[in-house]
């Protein structure tokens, strides 16, 4: 189990997202898990989690539809 837990909400943040995404995958302290929670995002910000997702194991996106 990580040891850090990071919850990330989005919702129609396209324009920030990856580099807050960036962000935390570059951390130094590696041993984290990843929560992007997507709220229905319709702006493409869903499109760049899964991006993230499918090259880091670390990130978990959670949907609420």
């Amino acid at each position: 189990m990580p040891k850090i837990s990071i919850i990330i909400p989005i919702l129609n943040v396209y324009p920030y997202l990856a580099e807050c995404l960036d962000s935390v995958v570059n951390q130094t302290f590696t041993d984290i898990e990843i929560f992007c929670i997507d709220a229905g995002s319709t702006d493409g910000s869903l499109e760049i989690e899964q991006a993230y997702a499918q090259k880091d194991p670390r990130i978990t996106i959670l949907e609420d539809t």
